[in-house]
């Protein structure tokens, strides 16, 4: 009876409570059948900028380098000047964070409509497998919202944090995606949007982190470059991260930051499940 009590009691605990983390459980799939994957805590380093230049990037006709010793040497100094280090950002505790960008078919799903500007003639494929586009950050908050009240009792969703967005699309790596690299796991330099998962994930198993469409984060922009150590409390918009579908290899890393309200077809988001 004793025994009953207790196995009672913690499955009581793990429906208020959510998903319970352990080695067999990365991946979860909630009742809409959206797949979300486990991100463990961990640390890394945010804003670290350390502009380089040489000779190479001061050429004229036939390759011959046009630039004075004195030149390059003002140049390399001011990049120095204008170096960042960065600052370290602890995730101290573990969450879900959905393995693809919300869909199309996912967002009809939950709010019975869809605002998205590529679907029908606009592309080649289903819809239903694009991201969910033309979103505001308030949508995004109305879908989550729809969201928690299905899954009462389950499990409790809301937007990701900038550093737990950046944290998650690193997957480890300690300097920025290498140029070599974007091509094969971002949608970029296309001129729509494309089903989600169409290129590699990153090494934790995220797809369409950089490119596709921006992401919507939780925090407030703070018209800087870059984020800081500790995150705005008010602002006039939220952060995008990411990049769009029709970026380049410039703005798709993962240190881009970005503010709202982007340019509606190009602004998606993926949602966070807390682990408690």
């Amino acid at each position: 009876m004793a025994r009953f009590i207790i196995y009672f009691f913690c499955g009581i605990i793990s429906l208020c409570y959510g998903p319970q983390v352990s080695s067999q459980d990365s991946v979860y799939t909630n009742s809409i059948g959206m797949s979300i994957v486990l991100i463990r805590p961990g640390n890394m380093t945010v804003g670290k900028f350390e502009p380089t230049v040489s000779k190479m990037g001061f050429v004229g006709p036939g390759g011959a380098p046009e630039v004075s010793d004195s030149i390059l040497h003002l140049a390399q100094a001011m990049a120095k000047k204008d170096a960042m280090p960065g600052f370290p950002v602890e995730i101290s505790h573990p969450y879900y964070l959905g393995k693809y960008e919300v869909t199309q078919a996912e967002w009809k799903k939950i709010m019975g409509n869809n605002p998205s500007y590529f679907q029908g003639n606009k592309i080649k494929d289903n819809a239903d497998h694009h991201p969910v586009e033309c979103v505001s950050w308030a949508d995004a908050q109305a879908f989550i919202r729809k969201l928690n009240a299905l899954e009462k009792g389950k499990a409790v969703y809301r937007l990701p944090t900038e550093f737990e967005w950046e944290y998650a699309a690193r997957a480890g790596a300690k300097d920025d995606i290498p140029w070599g690299s974007i091509g094969a796991m971002a949608v970029i330099a296309t001129q729509t949007t494309m089903p989600v998962g169409s290129k590699k994930p990153n090494a934790w198993g995220l797809y369409d982190m950089l490119g596709n469409v921006w992401e919507w984060v939780e925090d407030y922009y703070n018209e800087k470059i870059f984020a800081d150590p500790n995150p705005s409390r008010m602002g006039k918009e939220h952060v995008l991260k990411g990049a769009p579908f029709y970026g380049d290899v410039k703005n798709a890393t993962y240190m881009t930051h970005a503010a709202g309200p982007g340019s509606k077809y190009d602004t998606g988001f993926r949602i966070l499940m807390e682990v408690r």
